[in-house]
């Protein structure tokens, strides 16, 4: 079983990104759980999905105490509660402008993978909204669900703006590819 936290700030989009991530699996004919929490229910305080994928059906109904993936929409959330739900081998992907050197100083024994994905979404034409670069960087990290599932689903569910969407979702996606080949070189 995959367990995923997708970690944000009201009004960043991570509760968008949730479903979003979930619905791809979804479409990929896996079995999904997916919930969230809203801690105040306002916009800046912490909120958090929780994502469960499996071939068989997900039966397990708690909170992710021990995530295999993390997406952090704001690295200043990087601490206490949900680093307690990271493992050495937890891949957590962080929306920063900061390189990888800088994570691992600060965050030791953490697989932190940095993605600035304000620029993308800037450069693509989404402005503020990094919901689609993330959930591209975070795909090619995990290395699931597959890059044309994901562009297909955005293109479905997205409301507005879809040629964009796809278009930082795949920046994203090859922003991470590059990362991981050069940190195997």
């Amino acid at each position: 079983m995959l367990q995923i936290i997708v970690q944000g700030r009201g009004g960043q989009g991570a509760q968008t990104a949730g479903n979003l991530l979930a619905a791809v699996y979804f479409a990929e004919g896996r079995q999904v759980q997916a919930f969230a929490s809203y801690g105040g229910a306002r916009r800046g305080t912490p909120v958090s999905s929780f994502i469960r994928v499996d071939d068989k059906p997900v039966r397990l109904r708690c909170d992710i105490e021990r995530a295999d993936a993390i997406l952090c929409f704001d690295a200043s959330l990087l601490e206490g509660r949900l680093l307690a739900a990271a493992r050495a081998d937890t891949l957590i992907v962080v929306n920063s402008a900061r390189g990888a050197e800088e994570f691992a100083r600060m965050l030791p024994g953490y697989r932190v993978i940095p993605v600035d994905g304000l620029a993308i979404s800037r450069r693509n034409g989404l402005g503020r909204i990094v919901n689609s670069a993330l959930l591209g960087a975070l795909a090619r990290a995990v290395g699931d669900p597959p890059l044309e599932t994901l562009e297909r689903v955005l293109r479905e569910q997205t409301p507005k703006l879809q040629a964009e969407n796809v278009a930082a979702c795949v920046e994203g996606y090859r922003t991470v590819h590059a990362q991981l080949e050069a940190a195997a070189a």
